[in-house]
């Protein structure tokens, strides 16, 4: 694999928002590859950005969660359904049943990235089959897998992908580790593609953790760019200088995630069971009513450890920056 952009920098899908076919084309512009994230959106909706983005025939990339397996302890997720009870009550919603299979329309989008021919394909939350990675590759797309650890990267490479993203704990949002009992998110990103590096011989995106051009030569901050959907009680949230901390936490989703540390983060992380997505699922209506009333204490504000770094602007400025260019 050849980089073919003008700055090493990749602007790292995040689902839920703030990836839009904006910041993606923005950051092409710019000469970095963006990618749009494909997760927690309808295939349809994913074949028509996907769309807007083949037609400004600039470079970009498409990021696919892989399905994950049903949780093991379900008495544990009805028991966490009981203890958001208040949350409900305090967000005057209705906790939805436990919802413990969603495939997240994992079929579908492949096959949107197989039809569209999309030049880069990630995958998160797992390892795609080898078939899925051949059918891709025939079509035109280079493949690339999420990993966090030097396993992962070893079973990753078994599949044939054209590189590997390295992600360290210091990055925010999901981790992709596929080990989330045992994560603490205590990884660097050049300790993890160092790592990576010497497990297998495939290229290494390294992930996490990047704020600045020295971190950049050595996941960036992209949540607060003008093209970017990042929601405005996030964008407020990260620029009130309340909120420094973050924290690994699986409160909000089941999954290890880094956010910046809140009200609810506090109360829920110590007991929040594993369950991706159940209860990402169950979690929803409290998250989306905390947001309608601009409320930063029960939202997932999911940034990495270089949070202080984001400005707000233009994500051509931003590539600029963190390339030391200006």
């Amino acid at each position: 694999m050849v980089w073919e952009f003008g700055s090493p920098v990749v602007v790292a899908p995040m689902a839920g928002g703030p990836s839009t076919p904006g910041l993606v084309t923005a950051a092409a512009a710019a000469g970095a590859l963006g990618f749009l994230a494909a997760g927690y959106k309808s295939a349809d909706l994913v074949a028509r950005e996907v769309a807007e983005l083949r037609a400004s025939r600039l470079p970009y990339g498409l990021n696919i969660f892989l399905p994950s397996p049903p949780p093991v302890d379900v008495g544990a997720l009805r028991e966490y359904r009981q203890a958001l009870r208040p949350e409900a009550e305090r967000y005057e919603v209705e906790l939805p049943r436990l919802r413990l299979a969603d495939d997240d329309g994992f079929a579908a989008k492949v096959r949107i990235a197989v039809g569209a021919a999309v030049p880069w394909v990630s995958f998160t939350f797992g390892v795609p089959e080898a078939s899925v990675v051949t059918e891709l590759r025939r079509a035109g797309c280079t493949v690339l897998v999420t990993v966090t650890d030097a396993e992962e990267a070893r079973r990753a490479a078994a599949v044939g992908p054209d590189a590997l993203i390295a992600q360290a704990g210091s990055a925010g949002g999901h981790s992709a580790t596929t080990s989330p009992a045992d994560y603490d998110g205590s990884s660097t990103a050049p300790q993890v593609v160092r790592d990576v590096r010497a497990a297998v011989g495939l290229p290494v995106i390294g992930a996490g953790g990047t704020g600045t051009a020295r971190d950049v030569r050595a996941g960036t901050v992209f949540l607060l760019a003008d093209e970017a959907g990042t929601r405005a009680v996030q964008r407020d949230a990260m620029l009130s200088g309340r909120f420094t901390e973050t924290v690994v936490t699986r409160a909000f989703t089941g999954q290890p995630a880094r956010a910046l540390r809140n009200r609810f983060t506090d109360t829920y992380s110590s007991t929040a069971p594993l369950g991706y997505p159940a209860v990402h699922h169950l979690t929803a209506p409290v998250r989306a009513a905390a947001a309608r009333r601009e409320d930063p204490e029960a939202i997932n504000l999911w940034a990495g450890t270089a949070h202080a770094e984001a400005r707000p602007g233009p994500t051509a400025g931003i590539v600029r920056r963190l390339t030391g260019a200006g």
